[in-house]
């Protein structure tokens, strides 16, 4: 009966038994399979679907392709997991061709910046000066004919281009190649010129698109520049990024944030500050910068912070000491809240990361002072967002800031020393992430009446774990290609500082381009520390992995035993370092 209902059917059609075998099918199915003979097949071998699938096909789009066609299948209806199932091929070839072509033709708008291009031109000699801009200008240009793009300048250094999803496309699949073009351009500067590439493309409206578009441009300049970012309405893309953010030596925008933060300050009845959870020296040192200038305006100022490391103690406990500065708890905090509560948020662009969330929410009004670079879950709607990706550290932002409050210096020696604690750590002692601001910080704190010496013994660990970092250092592993892998053993709320400091020490090695280690902390996370010289990318390979930072520094906390850990890091580190993949 089955046979005759099969071979009345107008389409291909064969039936399926309890255990995936083909018991039967009509003289169409060759138009899927090429022969008809199919009887005693397994029809997952046939098609790759399995019969569990089939039991929900009406429900869910499944489609095939076979014999240069595209198939979508249906089956009848009521099926049951322990009956024959009968399986008609509706033949999708021309409607999917002609979605594929809608989709491909959709519009994208794609926004283009040239990186830092008033110090571009302020570095470059009268000559380059209007050389340099027409080289750029030229190669847009012309990156844009190959994909028969137009491309419009909007001002000196931006452009807008208007594409279409299938070239967009291919320009991805050319890994952007203007970046590579853009940076190539040889100039007497001692910085390279580089673009932002941000591109946006949406299945709701062009408004959406241009939107999606801008949003990807911010991320691209806030990640460092010489990369592209594509946002769609599914998620974002990363492309090149192979270029530090370069610092900027015009001082404007720190004193217009200094002047915006008096204002919020003023406005509010009261500011809470936090950095990230287990904030380290940075995050604290930044957050008693905060502290100062709410305190310089006659603001009564709160710094949260439920938990930290025991690197922080001596540097914490002296804070306390003091009983000069008001460090309560998250739940005292999030009892003080009104509608006129100024938070403060340090050291960290993203809320999955702060001490509180639930402060994130319960307050209006909210400035981020960061220096880390942009990722998708950054803040969206913060009152005012500092965030420099060229900075050595928050601290070091900070400490710009306060100079435009006062013409003399407001804090004292502890303050200080503070501020250049958090520098010290996040730059490895002046020895990566320095520019001239840093150092300029650096001194302004020094006549503030920070002391070295003082500072240095912030810095002190008790035996245990110095032992452990030598350990760590003396069992690291090296590979030809240039990376060093290490592990810190124990289960220790150090493990992230000890990961670091050892990740440092393994730079001084000769050979070695980057540095990866791993430990477990006293939650049973695997810790992450990875840094560069400026050859490879490692923020980026820590956002596989969830985390994120500095081009060459960066870190990740990942819920996951630290073998399948290691095992992932050592495929991706071989990847993108060793010469036999690249």
């Amino acid at each position: 009966m089955k046979k005759n209902f099969i071979n009345q059917v107008p389409l291909p059609t064969c039936v399926v038994d309890k255990d995936g075998i083909v018991t039967g099918a009509n003289p169409l199915i060759k138009n899927v399979f090429v022969y008809e003979d199919i009887a005693g097949s397994n029809f997952f071998t046939l098609t790759g679907v399995k019969r569990d699938t089939l039991l929900n096909a009406n429900n869910e789009e499944i489609i095939i392709f076979r014999n240069n066609r595209l198939f979508k299948i249906r089956t009848n209806e009521n099926v049951k997991p322990d009956k024959d199932i009968i399986v008609f091929f509706d033949e999708a070839t021309a409607r999917e061709t002609f979605r594929s072509q809608l989709e491909s033709d959709r519009a994208v708008i794609v926004y283009i910046n040239i990186d830092n291009y008033d110090e571009l031109i302020a570095n470059a000699g009268e000559d380059n000066k209007r050389v340099l801009p027409s080289k750029i200008d030229a190669i847009v240009r012309k990156w844009g004919e190959t994909y028969d793009s137009p491309v419009i300048s909007t001002d000196e250094d931006k452009y807008v281009m208007y594409t279409s999803r299938g070239r967009l496309a291919k320009m991805a699949e050319d890994k952007f190649k203007v970046l590579d073009e853009v940076r190539g351009i040889e100039s007497e500067i001692d910085f390279p010129a580089s673009l932002s590439i941000g591109a946006g493309m949406s299945g709701i409206s062009l408004t959406e698109a241009s939107d999606l578009a801008e949003a990807a441009l911010e991320l691209a300049i806030g990640r460092g520049g010489d990369q592209a970012v594509v946002k769609d309405d599914e998620g974002t893309k990363y492309f090149g990024g192979t270029l530090q953010a370069i610092e900027k030596s015009n001082r404007g925008k720190s004193r217009v944030i200094a002047h915006a933060m008096k204002a919020m300050i003023n406005d509010a009845d009261k500011v809470l500050i936090m950095g990230h959870r287990w904030p380290d020296m940075d995050a604290f040192g930044s957050a008693i910068g905060a502290y100062c200038i709410c305190k310089y305006l006659g603001k009564d100022a709160f710094i949260v912070i439920d938990k930290h490391n025991e690197a922080l103690d001596t540097i914490y406990n002296q804070a306390i000491d003091t009983d000069d500065y008001n460090i309560i708890k998250q739940e005292r905090a999030l009892k003080m809240v009104t509608d006129k509560t100024l938070l403060i948020i340090v050291d960290t662009n993203r809320p999955m990361l702060v001490e509180c969330p639930e402060l994130v929410d319960a307050c209006k009004a909210r400035i981020i002072i960061d220096h880390h670079r942009l990722t998708e879950d950054s803040f969206k709607n913060a009152s005012i967002a500092y965030i420099e990706s060229y900075a050595s550290s928050a601290s070091e932002l900070m400490a710009e800031l306060l100079q435009h409050f006062a013409q003399k210096r407001f804090i004292n020696k502890f303050e200080a020393e503070s501020m250049l604690a958090g520098i010290m750590v996040d730059t490895n002692n002046f020895s990566g992430r320095t520019g001239v601001r840093t150092f300029e910080a650096a001194s302004w704190l020094k006549r503030a009446g920070a002391d070295t010496v003082e500072v240095k013994r912030f810095f002190q660990m008790d035996k245990t774990e110095f032992k452990s970092k030598a350990s760590a250092i003396a069992r690291a592993d090296f590979t030809d290609y240039g990376a060093a892998f290490a592990a810190t053993r124990g289960h220790t709320g150090n493990t992230q500082i000890i990961n670091a400091q050892v990740a440092d020490e393994l730079l001084m090695v000769k050979g070695v381009k980057a540095t990866f280690v791993l430990g477990t902390n006293e939650k049973e996370q695997t810790i992450i520390s990875a840094r560069s010289l400026g050859q490879v990318n490692v923020q980026a390979m820590m956002e596989k992995f969830g985390g994120g930072g500095h081009f060459t520094s960066a870190a990740a906390q990942v819920n996951e035993p630290i073998e399948y850990v290691e095992e992932q890091l050592i495929k991706l580190v071989r990847e993108q370092m060793s010469p036999e993949n690249n």
